[in-house]
């Protein structure tokens, strides 16, 4: 559920100067500046005036560093308990600067903008309440400070604005078209989360996001994963966050759409192929490697090279799952999925324990070190046997698959002989030395699969047949 942060400390102060503002902008003749967003789903003109940066708020619900938050647990805490305090405001001021996937550096693209608003100054308005608090230009209002510019220019939203408001317009600013920087991963399919959770349909949320529905069902897929490595990665005071997934993007929609194809077929397999991809993103290999991933990669390569210390020791899956609310069970996973989660688990506290450093003892740190080591070498062995197997796989297809492919051309082919005869444009003789050539063609075809099959099946008989005696 959207907080609701209350009013900061210098609202009543923030109004008092935005009426001011607004009196003088209409009392000067010429053009006025204004701000089109959308209100409550109809365009809006709002009014533009300037205002001091230091007398305004950053948006603690800005979707573009909710993700980040979670980078200090204790200053986050301490933000939702009071959003206005300084230590808040520098907090959420820090996490701007900050580079998305690890808060820990500095953001190039902010030392970017700033080298913008010094040359070349303001030129978008940002957009406040009456308050003062920033619904858009935050990021451009920590650059102007750094820089010691004293003022900044805002459009001013109407005075019925509420934190639903702030959140739906600040969505549709970031949504348009032309917007210069996007969300991160992560901070977006929390913004999609927020939609569903307020009751919004998802064809709507799919709408304002420029996304088809499947999409949107497929990050909120993501998510729930997500969420759920992050719950199973706790390991005392160290736990993974939704950033440290920041860079997976790709991996976990290419895993999306194969989980989808192989639970059609086979829920077990489907669910193993998901706890060892699960595992490899863990480890942070590439989008090629875990596309080598299918779900038998654990049995057929990874058991037998996997050290000791990673097999788990006695694995029994539960008989049954409870369906809560319904005095009902269905069957649960087997036990080569809760063996192959069972590793995921370990990986992923291994991982949260090396993340965390210097919160968590040393030796510990050092434990995880080893054993996030010894699993990526564990991976890199089997992933290159899989690799070689995949690689023998695609040579073993490529004939077949030309054949396929030379016959959908020939499909083709008829449909455009019939509209040729219809139309009384065909090239008679040209076509009459196409068919030579196709004749020539599988004339040589037949001649080396005779060559290369010894026991024909009926395709192959019919071919060998046809050309029988050819000596190409």
């Amino acid at each position: 559920m959207r907080m609701d942060f209350g009013v900061p400390p210098l609202a009543e102060q923030n109004r008092e100067l935005v009426e001011e503002r607004l009196k003088e902008a209409r009392a000067v003749g010429g053009t006025k500046e204004t701000l089109t967003i959308e209100w409550r789903g109809q365009p809006l003109h709002v009014e533009v005036v300037d205002m001091p940066v230091k007398d305004l708020y950053y948006n603690p619900s800005t979707h573009r560093i909710r993700a980040q938050r979670s980078h200090d647990p204790a200053r986050d805490r301490a933000l939702e308990s009071d959003a206005w305090s300084d230590e808040s405001q520098e907090y959420l001021h820090f996490l701007l600067q900050a580079l998305p996937k690890d808060p820990s550096l500095r953001d190039p693209d902010f030392d970017t903008l700033l080298e913008s608003l010094r040359d070349f100054k303001q030129t978008d308005p940002g957009l406040i309440t009456r308050d003062g608090v920033l619904v858009n230009g935050n990021t451009r209002r920590a650059a102007l400070k750094e820089l010691g510019v004293p003022h900044i220019r805002v459009g001013v939203l109407p005075e019925s604005c509420t934190w639903a408001d702030v959140s739906a317009v600040e969505l549709s600013l970031q949504l348009r078209k032309d917007h210069r920087r996007d969300y991160t991963f992560i901070n977006r399919l929390l913004a999609i989360d927020e939609q569903l959770v307020d009751g919004r349909l998802l064809k709507d949320i799919a709408r304002e996001f420029h996304i088809r529905t499947d999409t949107c069902e497929q990050d909120l897929w993501i998510l729930s994963c997500l969420r759920d490595l992050a719950m199973r990665s706790a390991s005392g005071d160290a736990q993974l966050r939704l950033m440290d997934f920041e860079d997976a993007q790709e991996k976990l929609r290419e895993l999306h759409r194969r989980y989808v194809k192989e639970s059609a077929v086979n829920k077990e397999d489907a669910d193993l192929l998901k706890e060892s991809r699960l595992a490899a993103v863990a480890l942070e290999f590439s989008k090629t490697d875990v596309r080598l991933i299918d779900p038998d990669f654990q049995a057929r390569y990874l058991d037998r090279i996997l050290p000791d210390s990673l097999k788990p020791t006695s694995v029994e899956a539960p008989r049954a799952v409870a369906i809560p609310g319904l005095n009902r069970s269905v069957k649960a996973n087997g036990a080569k999925v809760a063996a192959a989660r069972a590793l995921t688990d370990t990986l992923l506290k291994a991982k949260a324990v090396e993340a965390a450093g210097g919160r968590v003892p040393a030796a510990q740190v050092a434990e995880s070190s080893r054993t996030i080591a010894a699993a990526k070498l564990a991976f890199s062995t089997a992933l290159e046997f899989a690799g070689k197997d995949a690689r023998v796989r695609k040579r073993r297809q490529a004939v077949p698959d030309r054949i396929a492919d030379a016959c959908q051309d020939i499909e083709q082919c008829i449909t455009d002989l019939v509209m040729a005869r219809a139309s009384n444009n065909l090239d008679e003789e040209a076509y009459d030395e196409a068919v030579l050539k196709l004749r020539g063609t599988l004339g040589k075809l037949a001649f080396e699969t005779s060559r290369s099959i010894k026991a024909p099946g009926d395709g192959v008989a019919w071919l060998l047949e046809a050309f029988k005696g050819d000596s190409r």
